[in-house]
């Protein structure tokens, strides 16, 4: 019986009626979720029998609800301009598509809860009137969770005027306006009424770098408010430049110079507040144009500060918005050194100098025995001058008149750092002049007396011995020694001048032939000294 009944049905369809419907033809998606409040475009394209040569009038397209009479019921949008829509989308479901085109695009805004449902398509044009039931739109609305976007143009200079935009991605714009307001601590200097648009103009600082800006979205017919919060990322030049310093388990800050001994380790650190973060160089002295820093790093190490150290070590911060730089000066100290005493006999005076070198530039001064001798000081027997130059400090002593024996001369240097002295011993070694008369002549009569023994046995002749005259008695040593040569046949006196005593010596010769000697005997006098460093 089933099969019976189906053949009469079959028969009861209009001939060619199956083709028909098969060139209706709905493309949409079936499905669409938008977040309450928010806009959605749900893309539509359609088919139906159509011929150029009927009617040139453009079809007119409906939505409904699902379920309701498409004869008596309103729908919810249409490009019917006779036909109204219902209340409750009105303004907000919208044919956007192009009629001609066959383009049934749907635009929902500001969607509400309410809105979720069915919905389905009808296409009317002249005779062609025809309802797509077998694909519907299934529209749902979801909680609003979407956060608005803030857009400027990166990056956010310190001191430079920015506009800041807000805005909430899905919103349709031609609906009712959305309800902006900016919160944050970089907006405290700004009119109240400025943040309440979705535009914002800001002049960043560099304390606003890091700081929060929030921008809250209120959508009309919502209860909510969404929002959205950024870290301004504001750049800025080099600021606040310094240098903090280490050294024997030291750490200064804060400060334009320094002093440091000689030898010690010293570590400079150079810190500065950037963005984005500055390129730290050191340089020794001024960084002159396109100079090449001694080091390229925030840290500079000096294991071993020397004298060429002494002077301006300077710090540069650079970025792409400026640059900055900090200078230290570095004193290098050090105690006195070397200390180079020397003597020497000038005429009738005693000649000494004496020299160092030390930062600051040493003190001298003399010491003889131990009495302190005054700088700068002059009298017959004393001449003390002293003179300075850089580090270097220079003194001479000059002493006139007898000296007592074993005398120490001591020059001393020193300053804040140290001290140091060395010393010149001053022996007194005087030999009297009788002992130097003595000496020489003794050495004379002893060549004397050999050249005569080898006379004496050339010749074989006798000796005889006889006392010593004096031919010239009555000169004193200095006009005898200016006397001519003499001739005698007798025995020649030697007379030899100690201590200003004319003395006379007796001896066994023959002469032959005499020149009488004349001998001039000279003394001297010597002094010595051993340095004591």
């Amino acid at each position: 019986p089933g099969s019976l009944c189906l053949v009469p049905l079959l028969l009861c369809v209009p001939p060619g009626s199956l083709q028909k419907d098969a060139e209706y033809e709905l493309r949409v998606q079936e499905s669409v979720t938008v977040q309450e409040g928010l806009c959605a475009d749900v893309p539509c394209s359609f088919s139906y029998p159509w011929s150029r040569w009927y009617s040139s009038g453009i079809p007119y397209m409906y939505w409904f609800r699902d379920g309701d009479n498409i004869y008596n019921s309103q729908p919810v949008a249409t490009n019917n301009r006779r036909i109204k829509v219902k209340t409750e989308t009105q303004d907000r479901f919208h044919l956007i598509g192009n009629p001609p085109d066959s383009n049934c695009s749907l635009r929902i805004k500001e969607a509400r809860t309410s809105d979720q449902g069915v919905y389905q398509f009808r296409v009317e044009r002249d005779n062609v009137r025809y309802t797509y039931r077998d694909k519907k739109l299934t529209l749902k609305v979801a909680a609003l969770t979407q956060k608005p976007d803030i857009h400027f143009l990166e990056p956010l200079r310190s001191g430079f005027p920015q506009n800041l935009t807000c805005s909430l991605p899905g919103f349709c714009e031609g609906g009712r306006p959305l309800t902006f307001s900016w919160v944050g601590g970089a907006l405290d200097r700004l009119d109240p009424q400025t943040m309440s648009s979705s535009v914002l103009t800001l002049t960043p600082r560099l304390q606003d770098h890091g700081s929060n800006l929030t921008c809250r979205v209120s959508l009309p017919g919502a209860q909510s408010t969404v929002e959205r919060t950024i870290r301004l990322n504001v750049s800025y030049a080099p600021q606040n430049l310094t240098i903090s310093i280490f050294f024997t388990l030291k750490i200064l800050e804060n400060t334009s110079s320094i002093l440091i001994q000689k030898s010690w380790a010293l570590q400079l650190l150079c810190a500065a507040d950037s963005n984005p973060p500055a390129e730290l160089s050191w340089f020794q002295g001024s960084p002159a144009l396109n100079a090449t820093p001694i080091y390229r790093s925030p840290i500079l190490d000096l294991p071993q500060v020397g004298v060429s150290e002494q002077g301006d070590f300077t710090c540069r911060a650079q970025n792409s918005l400026g640059s900055q730089h900090v200078s230290l000066h570095l004193s290098v100290v050090y105690p006195p050194w070397p200390l180079s005493p020397s003597c020497s006999w000038e005429g009738e005076a005693l000649q000494c100098t004496c020299s160092s070198h030390a930062r600051p530039a040493p003190t001298l001064r003399w010491r003889l025995g131990e009495g302190l001798l005054e700088r700068n000081h002059s009298n017959a027997s004393l001449t003390v001058t002293s003179s300075s130059e850089g580090p270097w400090a220079n003194s001479s002593l000059s002493l006139r008149g007898p000296l007592g024996s074993g005398l120490r001369l001591s020059c001393e240097a020193w300053n804040a750092h140290g001290k140091q002295s060395a010393t010149v011993l001053l022996e007194s070694s005087h030999v009297s002049w009788s002992d130097v008369y003595l000496f020489i002549c003794k050495g004379f009569i002893y060549l004397f007396m050999r050249d005569t023994q080898r006379e004496r046995q050339r010749h074989r002749q006798r000796e005889k011995q006889a006392p010593c005259r004096e031919p010239h008695a009555g000169l004193d040593p200095t006009t005898l020694a200016s006397q001519p040569k003499l001739k005698a046949a007798a025995q020649p006196l030697t007379r030899v001048a100690l201590n200003g005593v004319i003395q006379n010596t007796l001896f066994m010769a023959k002469l032959l032939s005499w020149e009488q000697a004349l001998f001039t005997c000279t003394y001297s006098f010597y002094l010595q000294y051993d340095k004591q460093l």
